[in-house]
């Protein structure tokens, strides 16, 4: 069963039309700015003025603290003609290393195991076939050392007691919340001054913030060797230095002064005291086809 052609006649029109209407909204639409701040569709809009301008920025800030712990990755390797001799002179190095460490004054849950290793070590001659000439064990640890202060002391008890590996040391911060919302301040306080200086090199000023985005800089505090403070004692120099903390921003803000409105959309032309909403259908209203008037629903069906 088909419906009868007056019906399709009219719905093609109305789908048409809707169509057509719904693709112009975006003329009038100025997300993020409304008339009188309630952000609708008709945002951003003025009498005789298109959607409100806007200026983009980033900014960036920093803040640095120093350093209060310490994260050292260490160890031993170890070579002995069998896999087993290997294992067993690796280990026994390793407990010693360990305890080195514990008498320092590291606790025990402040030490991991952080790497078992055993390989063959091979012996590539010409002419013949690889041979294994023997075995290397390795056993790493991740040792965290809260007294930074101390640190170079650790290092040359830990050497003494047989560790023949350090693969570096990582410097951190326990509680870093604060130096990060003091980047944030600062990289909040660059862009507006960024803004202040294009907004009136252009003859405008600032309005309200549209939209303010926080965008990670990094992971974390990352070591910065400048103003290092040396953490000295009797043995290896440590300079700790100090830890940067970035932060960066995007803010969007509405320009005022004369000019800073848009140009006109669509061709039309709000006078003065005319309400540009009141050309816009309501959301949901039925469209209308110029010429001809809205025709009931017709349910009829041929067969």
């Amino acid at each position: 069963m088909t419906r009868t052609s007056s019906t399709f006649r009219r719905a093609a029109l109305v789908a048409s039309t809707g169509l057509a209407m719904t693709l112009a909204l975006p003329a009038f639409a100025a997300p993020g700015a409304g008339r009188g701040g309630d952000g609708g569709p008709h945002a951003g809009m003025g009498h005789g003025c298109g959607p409100v301008s806007r200026l983009t920025v980033g900014g960036s800030g920093e803040s640095r603290i120093a350093p209060d712990l310490a994260v050292i990755q260490l160890g031993v390797t170890s070579q002995a003609d069998s896999a087993a001799a290997a294992m067993a002179q690796n280990g026994e190095q390793q407990s010693a290393v360990i305890e080195a460490l514990k008498d320092s004054g590291i606790a025990a849950e402040e030490i991991q195991t952080s790497g078992i290793n055993l390989t063959p070590m091979m012996d590539y001659g010409e002419g013949r076939a690889p041979q294994i000439t023997g075995y290397q064990a390795s056993n790493m640890v991740s040792v965290r050392v809260a007294e930074v202060e101390r640190l170079g002391e650790v290092l040359d008890a830990i050497v003494a007691a047989g560790a023949n590996e350090i693969n570096g040391i990582n410097f951190q911060r326990e509680d870093g919340l604060a130096a990060e919302d003091d980047a944030r301040r600062a990289a909040v306080e660059d862009a507006r001054h960024k803004a202040e200086v294009l907004a009136e090199a252009a003859g405008l000023s600032l309005g309200p913030i549209l939209l303010l985005r926080d965008r990670p800089a990094n992971d974390g505090p990352q070591p910065m060797m400048m103003r290092a403070e040396a953490a000295r004692g009797a043995g290896t120099p440590v300079e700790t230095g100090q830890l940067s903390v970035t932060s960066e921003v995007e803010v969007v803000y509405a320009l005022e002064g004369e000019g800073a409105c848009g140009p006109k959309r669509g061709g039309h032309d709000h006078g003065e005291g005319a309400d540009p909403e009141a050309e816009m259908p309501e959301p949901g209203a039925q469209p209308v086809v110029p010429g001809e008037p809205p025709a009931a629903q017709d349910d009829t069906e041929s067969n």
